[in-house]
């Protein structure tokens, strides 16, 4: 089992319920009053149910974001059955059809607002109380805000225009705050207060696993000022790029260089159950677990699809034939201009190594274990969706770590929210558009060179190559090369992590990059025919119909829906 916060988590749905004479009186179970919360202790509950919130996700309502981040992108097939199944990541992976009324649209909704429901009563609670009373307040304080960030920036990038709610704010007050109630860059300024309030009251070291640190908060402060830089207009057009908050980038991921994380020796540690969890590139992680006095364990419920047919069910998340031929290598380097011009072909193709660290092929073991050999016939509709499978979510089928939830199988791999390598690769980025991108060139070469390394346990693996950029070499590097050679390493480095789509939305070049993704697919499966990405409406989901309904009216759509 492993030792973290977690486990005091279920301690809250027995915690403060009672009975009444009326059962009109009962409260709900599971539910806190605030007002019979004031120890220290009690505090301490509230705090973890917050954290036990960011875990709290489900295969149609996945805080991984797979669906949102992946499939909506070029990395990823929606898998499973087939287009009817779960059919709005269908419309989701097409730009299609993209309902108003989708239920896992309003879910995702509906369940970030539950957890930043439960900070915002944990801080009105902490509100209440003295540094004498309670002496962790500021520490405390800080975990919640960024955790309730976390939730923010999920919502933000996925909808964009959403209402924000503090702990300062009555009840009976959230009918009347908008959705755009703040402009975009005021929200954005909203979440980045709440990481840097973390990053200035909590401790570069937590005695707990899982808590939250100074450097985890100062990795996600500079994530979402790198969001905010791009400064996009009401159309969703990128109209500038923000200088000083790149700097800010800047200074934080400084910090975090100054830290005790860097990369695993391995690329592939970062994936890998058991010992190498929580390890050296591992700021933050989500903590799940097994064998730990419930029914199934606390469970990756996110990416319980992505299991192969083969071992279980559904074929979900599927690596896209686009995405395998990024991985191609000329002379070490990528395969920037040809890379999709013919299929991936080990016969001829040179790799990156961390191919085959994502995605499994046919003929080749399954994480890594040469007992489970990964075969076409783990597939369960190749003639949609292709022969490759997602390895990054997934665990060791012979591994403690894969339990049988029937019909699915999930497991209890913790999920890494930000690593080391986005540290790097963020501050790549803000050097690039600083035009500074000589100072980039050694940062992205040390994720290139961990990758050129890692491949003690993919020994199987052919024709792998790799290089790093040498100006006046083998490239020119110039700022418009530099970027392009940034933006190509992020896809690669966190292909299938989720990210994908939101840096292209954040680039700016989601309609020109996946409109020809769509073309190119058209020529192999029959629906990117319907594909058809709509710049100044798809960089963003609909605000959920249900949603609108509730706030009666108060909250606009975004545009073109």
């Amino acid at each position: 089992m492993k030792r973290t916060i977690i486990y005091f988590a279920a301690v809250l749905v027995v915690l403060f319920s009672g009975c009444k004479d009326s059962f009109l009186e009962q409260t709900p179970q599971g539910v806190l009053d605030e007002s019979q919360v004031t120890s220290p202790d009690e505090i301490d509950k509230l705090v973890i149910a917050a954290y036990s919130m960011l875990g709290n996700d489900h295969y149609d309502v996945p805080f991984s974001l797979w669906p949102y981040g992946s499939v909506r992108s070029d990395d990823a097939y929606k898998g499973g059955r087939d287009e009817a199944d779960i059919d709005d990541f269908h419309f989701y992976e097409i730009s299609e059809n993209m309902r108003l009324d989708a239920g896992p649209t309003d879910g995702m909704w509906f369940n970030l607002y539950v957890g930043i429901s439960r900070t915002n009563a944990a801080l009105r609670v902490l509100n209440s109380v003295t540094e004498e009373q309670y002496k962790q307040k500021a520490e405390r304080t800080g975990e919640l805000r960024f955790i309730r960030g976390h939730f923010y920036f999920l919502l933000k990038v996925l909808f964009k225009n959403v209402p924000y709610i503090d702990e300062t704010v009555p009840a009976e007050d959230y009918e009347t705050i908008s959705n755009t109630a703040l402009s975009n860059d005021e929200s954005w300024s909203r979440i980045a207060d709440d990481f840097r309030f973390a990053y200035e009251n909590t401790p570069k070291q937590q005695d707990e696993v899982g808590r939250v640190t100074s450097y985890a908060a100062a990795s996600y402060l500079a994530r979402v000022l790198l969001y905010q830089a791009y400064q996009q207009d009401a159309q969703h057009n990128v109209t500038g790029v923000d200088q000083a908050m790149l700097n800010e980038v800047l200074q934080l991921t400084e910090y975090v260089m100054g830290s005790p994380y860097t990369l695993e020796p391995d690329f592939a540690n970062n994936f890998i159950h058991g010992s190498y969890e929580n390890g050296p590139e591992a700021i933050f992680s989500i903590q799940f677990s097994h064998d730990d006095g419930t029914f199934h364990g606390r469970l990756n419920f996110s990416d319980v699809l992505a299991t192969p047919q083969g071992l279980g069910c559904c074929d979900f998340h599927k690596p896209s034939h686009n995405l395998v031929n990024a991985f191609k290598t000329q002379n070490g380097l990528p395969a920037f201009d040809s890379y999709n011009d013919e299929p991936y072909d080990e016969g001829i193709h040179t790799v990156d190594p961390r191919l085959y660290h994502t995605v499994a092929i046919p003929g080749y073991p399954f994480k890594y274990n040469d007992n489970q050999i990964y075969e076409e016939s783990w597939n369960r509709n190749p003639g949609i969706y292709g022969v490759y499978a997602s390895l990054k979510e997934n665990v060791d089928p012979e591994s403690d770590a894969f339990i049988n939830i029937d019909p699915f199988y999930g497991n209890s791999k913790n999920r890494i929210i930000i690593r080391y390598a986005d540290v790097l690769l963020m501050r790549a980025e803000a050097l690039i558009e600083l035009n500074r991108e000589d100072e980039a060139l050694p940062l992205i070469n040390k994720i290139r060179a961990r990758a050129q390394v890692s491949t003690p346990k993919i020994e199987y693996a052919p024709n792998l190559q790799t290089a790093l950029y040498e100006d006046g070499v083998n490239c020119d590097w110039t700022n418009d090369f530099a970027r392009k050679a940034l933006r190509w390493e992020r896809r690669l480095e966190f292909a299938m992590e989720g990210y994908r789509f939101f840096d292209l939305v954040r680039w700016g070049v989601a309609d020109s990059v996946l409109n020809e993704y769509y073309q190119s697919e058209a020529q192999r499966i029959t629906y990117y025919e319907n594909g058809d990405f709509d710049k100044n409406k798809d960089e963003y989901l609909p605000i959920p119909l249900q949603q609108i309904n509730f706030s009666k009216g108060l909250y606009d759509q975004n545009p073109s829906y």
